[in-house]
């Protein structure tokens, strides 16, 4: 019996593609949390749409 890779890149909903989905969703966050740290605003003041 193969064991799936969850890793694997393919299109659709796939245990891969929410794993996917999470990481890069966290990556996102994050970036945003240190965009505001680094500059004292938050994403959408730093990008000038409020």
């Amino acid at each position: 019996m193969q064991k799936e890779n969850r890793n694997a890149w393919r299109f659709g909903f796939t245990p891969g593609a929410e794993n996917w989905n999470g990481r890069l969703a966290m990556i996102g966050f994050a970036g945003a949390m240190i965009l505001e740290l680094v500059t004292g605003k938050g994403l959408l003041h730093f990008w000038g749409l409020i």
